[in-house]
């Protein structure tokens, strides 16, 4: 019997990137195809001698595979969708491919929530396995203490984040509706991805339907700082395990003392008001605290030991692009993150204002995701951003792509900082940016650069500006 072929459109992604990988770990033959074929993905992609095309053809569809992955970035008209349809090829998506081979059987440990799924599924990962379960996992970030976003292992164990963004054209539902969550968690809820979900009853709808899957004998591992969260737990059939950061909800694990002493955070968790532990993170923030709470949560449930609990949440490394530091130069440093919702943002320079407390912070910030494009998110953002020293609010990305009258204005979130006593430009290109800072910047600031995208290689320029300075 010749090996399964697994052909992937749109292999490129980060997601599909991994699902590439994992495939390959498996044993399965794997191709792909994408209009965009460059490092780093590229050269992931040809280390494990996964064949790609530079574009899309029919042609790489010969012979046919027994399966084709359609990326949810792929619409139809895509050449190779077109044949695969006319071909009657068998055509799944991502999530499908991840639920039968690598979830089903397994218990499905499912980080969701509006913020916070990346970094909790990678510590949560990292707990595990420093408890001994060795799970498989699929991240979407690289998580710095294993190096990769994804482990394929033979244990009962497999940890995913749970995007709640749509799953391919063809199925427009949520992607965490296919991951059959035994142990999930749900940090928080908020109204995002806008172009997907038209009003916020039906974001909230994907998680209620999402805390449905849950069976009796799971858990619900539940964020209840979040209000909406609160009202979304009648739903659940399954016990929950609620949880807040010093706060008078009734959680039942709580975080208190928290504290900041040289480059660790450190809190004491309560569990139905008796204390449970003390812990440290390198982490700071109080979302990362929740995200940390959550995962010790969980891990109690799986049965982890305390003392492997504490030492994997001391150990915990972060995920690239999650205030990493990319380099200090003359004095400043300059600091990459991935945050681009609003709250994701405030959140982001609360920690950064723990972390580097004496310091200049100036926030510079690419509006990229289709929610961070749109006017309605404005005035958040202009409270956000009141957290920094100083903004530079950069031209928004593709803005073809929303409505004018939908569009945020840069300039008027700059002008709304400024007259609140907090100097903010707005500042179209990156090149322009690089030059604005070399004339403001001094010895000791901290550059936050938040974009969930390459942001034009700003941080390289930045860092070459500053040696240049």
């Amino acid at each position: 019997m010749s090996t399964p072929h697994y052909h992937l459109i749109g292999i490129c992604g980060t997601a599909m990137a991994s699902l590439a990988g994992m495939l390959k770990a498996k044993g399965f033959r794997v191709t792909g195809s994408d209009a965009n074929v460059y490092p780093p993905m590229s050269t992931f992609l040809e280390q494990l001698e996964i064949p790609v095309n530079q574009g899309f053809s029919a042609d790489n569809l010969q012979p046919h595979p027994d399966f084709v992955v359609i990326g949810n970035a792929i619409p139809r008209g895509n050449a190779e969708v077109e044949y695969t349809l006319n071909s009657r090829l068998r055509y799944v998506s991502m999530s499908e491919v991840l639920k039968e081979q690598f979830i089903r059987g397994r218990h499905s440990v499912v980080v969701a929530g509006t913020h916070g799924k990346t970094t909790t599924t990678s510590l949560m990962a990292w707990v595990m396995d420093v408890g001994g379960l060795n799970p498989s996992f699929l991240i979407g970030g690289i998580a710095e203490n294993f190096g990769v976003s994804f482990r394929v292992t033979d244990s009962d164990y497999f940890v995913i984040e749970g995007d709640e963004y749509d799953t391919a054209y063809f199925d427009k539902g949520p992607k965490f509706m296919h991951y059959l969550p035994i142990t999930a968690i749900v940090n928080n809820v908020e109204y995002d991805h806008v172009d997907i979900y038209f009003d916020f009853e039906l974001y909230k709808l994907a998680f209620r339907r999402f805390i449905n899957l849950i069976p009796s004998n799971g858990h619900l591992i539940a964020g209840v700082d979040s209000e909406v969260v609160r009202e979304l737990l009648p739903r659940a059939f399954c016990p929950v395990e609620s949880f807040a950061v010093d706060s008078d909800n009734a959680a039942r694990w709580q975080a208190k003392d928290i504290c900041y002493v040289d480059g660790k955070t450190q809190f004491t968790v309560f569990y139905d008001g008796q204390e449970y532990a003390q812990f440290t993170t390198s982490l700071v923030g109080d979302f990362n605290i929740r995200n940390s709470l959550a995962v010790i949560a969980a891990a109690e449930k799986l049965g982890i030991e305390k003392e492997k609990i504490k030492l994997g949440i001391d150990t915990f490394r972060s995920v690239k692009r999650r205030m990493q530091e990319r380099g200090t130069v003359a004095g400043v440093t300059v600091i990459d993150d991935f945050a681009h919702h609003p709250t994701a943002v405030k959140e982001t320079l609360l920690g950064a204002r723990k972390r580097y407390a004496d310091q200049r912070i100036i926030a510079v910030f690419e509006p990229r995701s289709l929610s961070a494009r749109r006017k309605q998110f404005q005035a958040a953002y202009e409270e956000a951003f009141q957290v920094a020293d100083m903004t530079i609010i950069a031209a928004l990305f593709e803005p073809h792509r929303v409505a004018p009258e939908d569009q945020l204005s840069p300039q008027e979130i700059a002008d709304k900082l400024t007259t609140q006593g907090r100097q903010s430009w707005s500042i179209p290109e990156v090149d322009q940016i690089v030059s604005h800072l070399e004339t403001i910047v001094k010895s000791g600031d901290i550059i936050m650069v938040m974009s969930n995208g390459g942001f034009g290689g700003i941080h390289e320029k930045l860092l070459e500006m500053l040696k240049n300075k």
